[in-house]
């Protein structure tokens, strides 16, 4: 079969871009499998990076790790520098993983992965690494303060890497006006942060913890933080609180004076006119209302012991009567027996005795 020119050249076209197109499709095929692939890493200072460089495809073509300086660190598996934070996490074909150890702020640079291929074929990983601020401190805060007086207390943080964020707190509550100021550290890099809170002391800020925040990235959502309480002095205020509103004539009341001050006040002075009165606590005292809400003596107690004394006392009288009266018989009757015969009382006496010691005689003479 002929095919005519026309025919034949849309043939000859087609077949042109089939073939093409098929080139085409394996050359960027062979590009992307024989091209490294590597990731930028951020560290916090002290911890340790991990650097790895993938290639999809690979002929058994080496591949390198070199630091900002472009020293090699290893080729393949073999270790080319002299670095004990430096260890090879996997090496093969496909892959170079690499570790370093107790990073500092220097190791921060553009690290290169080499695919030595005809022409070598390299890409960039850059290692960021993050500066930990120090634990911020407050400082300008002399204790007490008077109202009224005007304060400035200052937060400061050093060591950040980038800079820190500083944010002040009244309790829960944070204040926005604040002035903040940052340096930077040329030989380190890192950055030394302070902010400065600037208020007037009042009475209500006496017991308030001001907070001072510091956040950073390398924290971890965990900010430091640094406190101060605030002692604040102020004048009393004073105000004289009365039982009643409208006291009739004869009625008592109570007044109650109401000081709030800090320190605190001095005790209470009353005066009436420009006199000055009893004491205060006396006139709580002879106030009835006063007397009915104040805890007094146990009285059933005190009245019991009364009782146990009066009852103890009566039974002790009526014993010693009993005694007494028994012993005034026995003389009477003494006396009645040696009066019979005697002249007078004293001899009457003698005879009773005398009679006694005559009954023992007798009573000894019978045994």
């Amino acid at each position: 079969m002929r095919l005519r020119p026309s025919a034949l050249l849309r043939f000859y076209s087609l077949c042109g871009l089939l073939i093409q197109a098929a080139a085409t499709k394996n050359k960027v095929k062979g590009s992307q499998g024989q091209f490294p692939l590597t990731q930028n890493v951020t560290v916090v200072e002290g911890g340790t990076a991990n650097l790895t460089c993938r290639v999809d495809q690979n002929d058994n073509t080496s591949l390198q790790w070199s630091n900002p300086a472009q020293q090699t660190l290893y080729f393949d598996d073999k270790k080319a520098l002299r670095d004990n934070r430096i260890e090879l996490v996997r090496a093969s074909w496909h892959e170079l993983s690499i570790s370093v150890s107790d990073v500092s702020l220097s190791d921060e640079g553009q690290y290169t992965c080499s695919l030595f291929t005809m022409p070598v074929k390299t890409s960039k990983a850059f290692l960021t690494v993050l500066g930990v601020p120090e634990k911020p401190q407050i400082s300008g805060f002399t204790s007490p303060v008077m109202e009224g007086e005007r304060m400035q207390l200052t937060c400061k943080t050093s060591g950040s890497k980038p800079a820190a964020d500083i944010r002040w707190f009244k309790n829960d509550k944070e204040i926005k006006d604040v002035k903040y100021l940052k340096e930077e550290d040329a030989n380190r890099r890192t950055f030394t942060v302070s902010s400065t809170l600037d208020f007037r002391a009042d009475r209500s800020d006496d017991g308030v913890v001001v907070s001072c925040r510091v956040d950073h990235e390398s924290l971890n959502s965990t900010p430091q933080i640094a406190r101060q309480v605030l002692e604040i002095h102020y004048t009393p205020s004073v105000k004289i609180i009365s039982s009643s509103s409208w006291p009739e004539e004869g009625q008592s009341i109570v007044l109650t004076c109401e000081s709030k001050g800090k320190p605190l006040p001095e005790p209470v002075l009353w005066t009436k006119d420009g006199g000055e009165l009893p004491d205060p606590e006396r006139m709580v005292v002879n106030d009835p209302n006063a007397l009915a809400g104040q805890t007094g003596p146990d009285h059933a107690l005190i009245g019991g012991i009364v009782a146990v004394v009066v009852f103890v006392t009566l039974c002790s009288i009526i014993l010693l009567g009993r005694y007494l009266a028994r012993h005034k018989g026995t003389y009477l009757t003494n006396e009645a027996k040696g009066a019979e015969d005697a002249p007078d009382a004293d001899t009457a006496i003698i005879n009773a005795e005398g009679s006694q010691v005559n009954a023992e005689e007798k009573k000894e003479y019978f045994i």
